[in-house]
């Protein structure tokens, strides 16, 4: 069978693997995809921003799965166009989609359904929130209600802050177009963990649980950034918090949404923060994430396509994921200046020797195949991953395998896991 991925990142390159290794498929097309995803799938340009030009693309190409891997394409309706013409694809619905889509909407749910989150009000001007903002102690979160590509939510440290960052996003001055509704948000304090599932719009099948570095900066200091690296264990949670948060907030979660009648089929992801109160959700994505996605299907056993076809076809339950045991690592790779500006197409070398490492795939993020040479395109450039019998075992093969990459301006974190390298405290309910 053809399976065809929508996408250009590391997420994509991981999905592109772990397709490709599948026993019923013959063969994967991505698009547009990038320079190291051309080395297991046949590359195909593609505008992820216009409807039309992907759904000529399936047309064109008649593949028997289509996997939407970013969420540009989710919130343009790719799913319900392509159902629509009778195309077998796996992702969310618009509407089903608006829980990433639209933080108020998110919230509202939250509310309507009891699941545990952070205290919030959505406000329609700027006047209606400068009303509401003196329910909330500094530190105030302000978001904005759409996507804004990893920038829309902002952590204010005085009330004034706060003030200036809603009349910014109002205005547009913040992120380039004005925001109908912001979300003002409690501050959380704890752990954030990544909590994934794979959902047939009934059932719940929770994926390896992930903990991402959102920060620049070690430490975790500096700007938000699309994520520096991740780690997924087995002792991220223990068995009885994985079954807490499967029943009070994913199950829950894919149930509220049936009933709402709007079926949730796809990958949801409950980004959580494991409070001194217990896990609230701080938001949903309605697709894998990145760089979890690399992270955790290396440490897939059984075989995704057909679990992604349970999904379709509503037999989830009767599905087994099966995963390695031990630990797998993701560092990722970036251009200097990140997340701020930075320059591009510079040559990337030592791909082949990190390769080499053991337990080592390098998935690639942003880079371009120019005249046979891999240049860097984007900020986040690579995800060195690696899986070990350990967490210990995964970073030292990660960082062993950056020692062999190269190119001008690279910069990754070198502490990534140090979290769950500290003692922690129980996490049991």
């Amino acid at each position: 069978m053809k399976v065809l991925i929508l996408g250009s990142g590391g997420r994509e390159h991981a999905l592109a693997w772990s397709v490709r290794r599948c026993a019923r498929v013959t063969e994967v097309v991505c698009a547009p995809g990038n320079g190291g995803i051309a080395e297991v799938a046949r590359c195909i340009p593609v505008d992820l921003k216009n409807l039309d030009a992907m759904v000529r693309l399936v047309e064109a190409e008649q593949p028997a799965l289509t996997i939407v891997g970013p969420e540009l394409p989710l919130s343009l309706g790719v799913v319900d166009v392509l159902q629509e013409h009778g195309f077998r694809v796996f992702g969310p619905t618009r509407e089903a989609a608006m829980l990433e889509t639209s933080k108020a909407f998110a919230k509202q749910f939250m509310k309507r359904n009891k699941i545990p989150t952070a205290n919030y009000a959505v406000c329609t001007s700027a006047g209606e929130l400068e009303k509401m903002i003196d329910h909330f102690h500094a530190p105030i979160v302000i978001k904005a209600d759409g996507l804004a590509a990893g920038k829309g939510v902002i952590i204010c440290q005085s009330r004034n802050m706060a003030l200036e960052a809603a009349h910014g996003l109002f205005s547009g001055a913040l992120l380039g177009t004005a925001e109908g509704q912001v979300v003002i948000e409690e501050f959380l304090e704890g752990d954030e963990v990544s909590f994934l599932c794979l959902s047939d719009g009934k059932t719940v099948a929770p994926l390896v649980p992930a903990q991402d570095h959102k920060r620049i900066g070690e430490g975790d200091t500096g700007p938000n950034t699309g994520g520096m690296g991740v780690y997924s264990t087995d002792t991220i949670l223990d068995p009885g918090m994985t079954e807490w948060i499967l029943h009070h907030i994913a199950e829950p979660t894919v149930r509220g949404m049936a009933e709402e009648g709007v079926p949730f089929v796809g990958v949801l992801y409950v980004g959580l923060m494991m409070t001194a109160r217990g896990p609230e959700v701080l938001e949903y994505n309605a697709r894998f994430g990145d760089p979890e996605t690399q992270a955790i299907l290396v440490r897939l056993e059984s075989d995704l396509v057909d679990a992604i076809d349970a999904c379709i076809d509503g037999t989830l339950a009767a599905t087994q994921l099966r995963w390695s045991p031990g630990a797998a690592a993701c560092v990722v790779a970036s251009s200097s200046g990140y997340p701020g500006s930075y320059r591009t197409g510079f040559p990337i070398s030592g791909l082949a020797a990190a390769g080499q490492v053991p337990g080592v795939q390098v998935f690639h993020a942003g880079t371009s195949n120019l005249d046979g040479q891999i240049v860097t395109s984007g900020g986040r450039v690579l995800g060195v991953t690696a899986a070990g019998e350990s967490l210990e075992q995964a970073l030292a093969r990660a960082y062993q395998a950056l020692g062999e990459i190269h190119f001008d301006g690279i910069y990754f974190r070198r502490d990534i896991g140090h979290r769950a390298l500290q003692p922690k405290a129980s996490t049991e309910i």
